[in-house]
């Protein structure tokens, strides 16, 4: 009982150390301070943490963010982060397609149908509005029916028959009554033969929101395919992520003849690649690899064909890499030279990162300052739902804002090197003082076992 107790008190006393040094951590302890502007109904703010701050951080899980008042005391605080993307809450779900017809000398942007549907909303006919004769009909499009997707949808995926190789440009419209259409943007797939191989791109994304109907609308007049397949990717709501932030322009260096390399600020979960493609007429289909640090072998990452080129007068380009969104400090991509390559230089390269929340509980007098690089201070954000006791996610999108003050601008942080000593230093005090205790735990044992009496014959 006696050693339950006293290793209840050692528990006690190193949680409270644990919690006075926290409590001592000053503005001053950090490399970069950045103050903060507040607005809306606190006392709850919630911050969009910048990508160019972030990038001041020391420690990759965000551990070393802070936010203080005017007094420099620490307010409580909890990032909201996406965590590295899983497959776990994808689904892939086949959808019914129709054709959408209209006459070769329409001028009509989108063809005019009637449509019939079960009770249920699910598509059962769609025909032209007007009757066409043989050979006025020209495809236009494609009509989605997506009544049976609950979840909010994330990506379309496309396969068409053979004799429209090449690539397909159309434009995305989503409806829930097939008479209000909402733009999604533009989207590309393409199919092209490269070296004897088939170089194929049938993934479009999509925003992220809910819709019955989706409509495809090929730019070109009579240059639809005829689709064979279409397939939506839904997610739940709840497990929609933050949006993305792109980094600035970050430049490189070439390894040898089609083999680039880059280095990252810190330690990064990367979910997108865009390389800038300097030349008109490029081809280039890649490999994306990555590693951590420089003693680890590369792993790779994500592949892809990359391209600008001229048709109808204008440029269709493909710059972009998707990748799985693990933790990255470098980057190679390898060019398969007989597209061309992409020069002598390296290219210009921009990163995507999902967003970062920081949400804090305002304690005494503002203004108030967000604070980060240090490579030894501890976690110390909470769980939203201890920050907040009702915490839901319409609660969160409900908060006050801060935000930073002169948009990105920061203090200098400290020279990696100074950190890398300053870390080293702690190391290094820290083996000294476990050494030193080990050996006073041991002196007080032999001390305690010398005073023992001797045990009676």
């Amino acid at each position: 009982m006696s050693q339950k107790l006293n290793l209840g008190w050692l528990g006690a006393v190193a949680l409270g150390v644990a919690l006075s040094a926290s409590a001592q951590e000053k503005p001053a302890d950090f490399a970069t301070q950045v103050p903060l502007t507040v607005s809306g109904e606190g006392p709850w703010y919630r911050l969009e943490l910048p990508l160019s701050v972030q990038l001041n951080a020391r420690q990759t899980d965000l551990s070393d963010v802070r936010v203080f008042n005017a007094a420099g005391e620490a307010q409580a605080y909890a990032l909201a982060r996406e965590p590295a993307p899983t497959g776990e809450n994808r689904t892939l779900t086949d959808v019914k397609w129709f054709p959408l017809f209209n006459s070769a000398d329409s001028t009509e942007r989108a063809p005019s149908v009637r449509v019939q549907s079960s009770a249920n909303g699910t598509l059962v006919e769609v025909q032209p509005s007007s009757q066409l004769e043989a050979g006025e009909e020209v495809l236009r499009g494609w009509l989605l029916d997506a009544s049976s997707i609950k979840a909010p949808l994330r990506q379309l995926i496309l396969d068409w028959t053979s004799e429209r190789d090449g690539f397909q440009r159309f434009s995305i419209e989503a409806s829930d009554d097939l008479q209000h259409w909402q733009s999604w943007g533009e989207g590309q797939v393409a199919r092209l033969s490269f070296a004897d191989e088939r170089v194929e791109q049938h993934e479009v994304s999509l925003p992220g929101q809910s819709a019955r109907y989706v409509r495809l609308l090929w730019t070109t007049p009579q240059s639809a395919p005829t689709l064979t397949s279409a397939q939506l990717e839904s997610a739940s709501p709840r497990s929609l992520p933050l949006p993305l932030v792109w980094s600035q322009p970050l430049t490189g260096s070439r390894v040898k003849a089609g083999e680039y390399t880059w280095q990252l600020p810190m330690g990064l979960n990367v979910e997108r690649l865009q390389v800038e493609l300097n030349q008109p007429n490029s081809l280039a289909p890649v490999t994306l690899s990555g590693r951590r640090e420089s003693s680890l072998p590369w792993q790779p990452l994500s592949s892809g064909l990359l391209y600008r080129l001229t048709q109808g007068g204008q440029d269709v380009e493909q710059n972009e890499l998707p990748l799985s969104g693990q933790t990255v400090q470098q980057l190679k991509l390898t060019v398969d030279d007989r597209g061309g390559g992409l020069g002598t230089d390296a290219p210009t390269v921009r990163f995507a990162v999902r967003s970062t929340q920081v949400v804090f509980l305002a304690r005494g007098p503002g203004p108030y300052t967000l604070a980060l690089g240090s490579a030894t201070v501890k976690a110390a954000s909470l769980p939203l739902s201890t920050l907040i006791p009702d915490y839901s996610a319409a609660r969160l999108a409900s908060l006050g804002k801060a935000t930073v003050e002169g948009g990105a601008v920061v203090t200098p942080a400290l020279p990696a090197t100074s950190a890398a000593m300053s870390d080293t230093n702690w190391k290094k005090f820290g083996l000294w003082a476990v050494l030193l205790l080990s050996v006073l735990c041991l002196a007080a044992m032999a001390f305690s076992l010398l005073r023992k009496p001797p045990a009676k014959s």
